[in-house]
């Protein structure tokens, strides 16, 4: 199994589809990366050599923010747009929709599973007396 940028990626798919298993890769991106590295897109991760390994990690280094930068950069933005106190950065904290979509219905991914919200009531107690024997 091939190992790019500290990423195992799949050995068995084609390598333009196994690189977007690195955050911040995608079918773009991958391709474009191909093309500078002078890889076939259409190879198999497996059979990739090590130099052709080494170029194209040399590139995405070079290139590309990648897995621990980026998602350091992207919590970073959150944060900053939490401590701004924008709409945005409430969104974020309350864990909503951050970019307009309702929220009556659907928004489960974001809100989570549903939180049952009612009224309890207490059980009667029917009590005995002689008169109703």
């Amino acid at each position: 199994m091939p190992r790019i940028i500290g990423v195992d990626i799949p050995k068995e798919k084609r390598i333009e589809i196994a690189l977007t298993y690195i955050h911040g890769i995608g079918r773009a991106m991958s391709n474009k990366v191909l093309k500078t590295a002078r890889v076939n897109p259409g190879t198999r991760a497996k059979d990739l050599s090590e130099e052709e390994v080494s170029r194209i990690t040399g590139i995405i280094q070079k290139d590309c923010k990648v897995e621990g930068d980026l998602r350091r950069e992207v919590s970073a933005n959150i944060k900053r747009l939490i401590e701004a106190g924008t709409h945005r950065g409430y969104r974020h904290r309350r864990s909503l929709p951050v970019r307009g979509q309702r929220t009556r219905t659907n928004a489960r991914t974001r809100k989570g599973p549903r939180k049952t919200v009612g009224v309890t009531r207490e059980k009667k107690v029917k009590t005995v007396t002689k008169e109703t024997r």
